[in-house]
């Protein structure tokens, strides 16, 4: 038995595996532990990760999800499918919340559009009509690019909920704008619905690639086990996290298309 393995998890969107394989190679190079694996779904992670996750050996399972913010997923289905790991799961915050993407933001941003004072920068989030997390990360990312970059103004926008993306355009102040999307990968969302909704194609609005195989996002992961480790360590606190409690109390339903533990 390994005593240790991470595991990146995420939507199989159209680059997803290629960029987790990335971050996990890079991972797996610094020996940060035994094994780093990925593990990517479709439509239904129960279903589909189980049997991934029950032929697991290590002793200790570090979880992480390769994503900009809790979802449904992450706070449903994906924990009820990491029941099915027999050693111990620590599950990790979303990657997306890190304070290292504040830099992969900047980055990539610049890349289109060099900070200046009549620039506008736009965080593009895919938001939630019911869940808080996406809004937190990215007016967390946000506020500290107001401080810490030289854009003159920092917006934020999203598919799902207000203020909406097709709106963004007419609300910035800037000479020129550039929309950074907060996704780790290229999607659906990211290669079609925020550029038809940013009206690309009128001009005005640069558009950033994803965070994509950054390596700052490595890093993210790497501090995200790293803070696991040191809560472990403390000995009471694991139990405390929002993770932790999900991983304790979602189980499989037949809604998941198993109505049961393995």
């Amino acid at each position: 038995m390994t005593s240790e393995t991470i595991l990146l998890v995420g939507r199989d969107t159209r680059n997803a595996r290629e960029v987790l394989e990335e971050h996990a190679d890079r991972l797996d190079r610094r020996a940060v532990a035994d094994d780093v694996g990925v593990a990517t779904y479709g439509s239904e992670p129960v279903r589909e990760l189980r049997g991934t996750f029950a032929r697991l050996s290590a002793e200790t399972v570090y979880a992480v999800p390769m994503c900009a913010a809790h979802t449904h997923d992450t706070t449903g289905a994906i924990p009820a499918a990491l029941s099915y790991v027999p050693g111990d799961v620590r599950y990790c915050e979303p990657v997306g919340g890190s304070p290292a993407v504040t830099e992969v933001i900047a980055e990539r941003a610049g890349e289109r559009l060099p900070a200046a004072e009549d620039v506008s920068l736009v965080l593009v989030g895919f938001g939630s009509s019911s869940k808080p997390y996406h809004r937190q990360t990215t007016d967390y990312h946000a506020a500290r690019l107001r401080e810490q970059s030289g854009y003159g103004e920092v917006l934020t926008c999203y598919l799902l909920q207000n203020p909406a993306v097709e709106c963004v355009r007419y609300n910035a102040t800037g000479a020129r704008s550039v929309a950074v999307p907060l996704f780790l990968s290229r999607t659906e969302a990211t290669e079609r619905r925020i550029p038809e909704r940013l009206e690309l194609a009128r001009g005005g609005v640069a558009y950033a690639d994803p965070f994509g195989t950054h390596p700052r996002i490595t890093d993210a992961v790497h501090a995200e086990v790293e803070k696991q480790r040191a809560l472990a360590a403390d000995g009471s606190a694991p139990a405390a996290s929002f993770e932790a409690r999900l991983t304790r109390t979602r189980r499989p339903v037949a809604t998941d298309g198993d109505g049961g533990r393995r």
